[in-house]
């Protein structure tokens, strides 16, 4: 069976299956050689090595190299507004911490938050600001890097935290009607907006009601170190090395009004992390002129110096105590260049496993498998969390599925709802779960915490797709379109 448009042969399933083990295999011999370093170029050669072989299937089949590389290229510039929103955010982790506005937040986090509470109190913070916002970008690089830092002076789990984290950031993005995913996938789906936010309601509540409980079981058995450990002067050791106080916390309230405001998610970061420069030149003088590092500059330009250096190279300090400096001693836009590369190279993979239709061969495979409603959405579920390992990004991870199993639910007689509920349930939760997806990058390299040590611990990512599963095969709050028979028979004459 030959292609339209290309003449290319269409991929047998052996094919389509063979970029994909040697990804899983090249993988696993990347993390036992290199550890927690894999991340840092080893797996970026394997994705790109996969991506090769994806390429040398394609050919075979009767592709251009051209295709391929068009393909590449294509499949890179999806991501480019993620890769600048990265730098973005690298920007503001650097001005936040020099202006002290994450000092400020870490310090009243410190003497409000309780261990006792602190996990529940954290998922619900980030829930409720997502819900606000509709990014959880926005609010994991801003409240969750304050957050991490509080968790940390708290004595408590840096996994666990990042995990109640993501999961509130993730229930706000899922449910708000501002957020991009939750209009993309009713849009790809054919559903109402609204009616499919009602109908997630569903499968959500009882996943972050979970979530909440199994955070607060991990806060009542939490075991702290001692009164912090190593961050038990937290509190004296950033009001010696800032000026405290909450009108610092203006650029947030900014950063936050115009995501609210539906201001895209770059030029809003962009305002948050300039604002943060001038933040620190007013506020925190000693410190930019310190972090410039040159005595002979003039005060003005020491001032320009450090807050430029806080942009590009983030922030340092040495306070006489390590775990603070390692705390403090972070972000810009140099710190997101490895991300970057990762999230090139995984876009690069995933887009020639689309253009050479190994993607689609594999999505066929699934759909020949399935003979009733619960094994469909079961089937869009998997699908979704699949493109989201292959193809790395969320958009792709909605946008794939839908577009392959809308006629399906169509025939079926299902509304959909059911399907754009689907997508959302796997594509975008399970898509920070993925070291190389994009969302993934961004959360390890935004709370400095590799994917793997979150991943047990993002409660409601993880419960949302199987609880999906289960209602579908139950049979529960499942909404019927029309009779499946006269569908089909509708779909037969057009």
């Amino acid at each position: 069976m030959q292609d339209s448009t290309t003449g290319a042969r269409q991929p047998s399933l052996l094919q389509a299956l063979t970029p994909l083990l040697f990804l899983i295999v090249a993988l696993a011999l990347s993390v036992h050689l290199y550890g927690d370093n894999s991340s840092y170029g080893a797996n970026q050669i394997v994705l790109l090595l996969a991506a090769g072989v994806a390429g040398l299937i394609g050919i075979r089949n009767g592709l251009r190299w051209q295709d391929i590389e068009d393909a590449i290229v294509h499949g890179v510039s999806v991501a480019t507004g993620a890769m600048f929103i990265l730098f973005a955010v690298g920007a503001l982790i650097g001005t936040w911490i020099l202006a002290g506005i994450v000092p400020t937040l870490i310090y009243y986090g410190v003497e409000l938050l309780s261990p006792s509470f602190f996990y529940p109190a954290t998922c619900l913070i980030c829930a409720i600001v997502g819900l606000t916002i509709g990014s959880s970008w926005t609010v994991a690089g801003t409240l969750g890097v304050a957050l991490m830092g509080v968790s940390q002076g708290l004595g408590l789990s840096p996994a666990i935290t990042a995990g109640a984290i993501i999961s509130g950031a993730y229930f706000g993005d899922k449910m708000s009607p501002l957020s991009d995913t939750t209009n993309l996938a009713p849009a790809t789906a054919g559903s109402d907006l609204f009616a499919h936010i009602r109908h997630m309601t569903w499968t959500t509540l009882p996943s972050i009601a979970v979530a909440l409980v199994l955070f607060a079981v991990f806060s009542f058995t939490a075991e702290t170190n001692g009164d912090g450990g190593s961050f038990a002067e937290l509190d004296k050791v950033l009001s010696t090395q800032f000026n405290i106080g909450l009108h610092l916390l203006i650029p947030l309230l900014v950063v936050f009004v115009m995501a609210l405001r539906k201001f895209p998610a770059l030029p809003t970061i962009a305002v948050g992390a300039l604002l943060g420069a001038i933040f620190a030149v007013v506020f925190q003088p000693e410190q930019t002129m310190r972090l410039a590092g040159n005595a002979e500059l003039s005060k003005g330009m020491a001032l320009l110096g450090g807050a430029w250096h806080s942009l590009f190279d983030g922030f340092s300090v040495e306070t006489g105590n390590e775990a603070v400096d390692s705390l403090l001693s972070r972000g810009g836009f140099n710190s997101m260049i490895n991300t970057v590369a990762l999230i090139m190279c995984a876009m690069a993979f995933g887009a020639v496993m689309e253009r050479t239709s190994l993607l689609e061969r594999l999505a066929r495979a699934v759909l020949s498998a399935v003979h009733s409603t619960g094994s469909l959405i079961t089937a869009t579920l998997a699908t979704s969390v699949g493109c989201n390992i292959v193809a790395a990004d969320q958009y792709m991870a909605i946008v794939l599925p839908g577009r392959l199993y809308r006629a399906e639910f169509r025939k079926r007689g299902l509304a959909p709802v059911n399907l754009s509920r689907a997508l959302e349930d796997a594509g975008t939760l399970t898509s920070p779960l993925v070291p190389w997806n994009t969302c993934g990058a961004y959360m390890a390299a935004t709370l400095g915490i590799a994917t793997t040590a979150y991943l047990p611990y993002a409660f409601f990512n993880l419960l949302n797709p199987l609880i999906a599963a289960a209602m579908a095969y139950a049979g529960f709050k499942i909404i019927r379109h029309e009779p499946p028979q006269k569908e089909h028979k509708e779909s037969v004459r057009q």
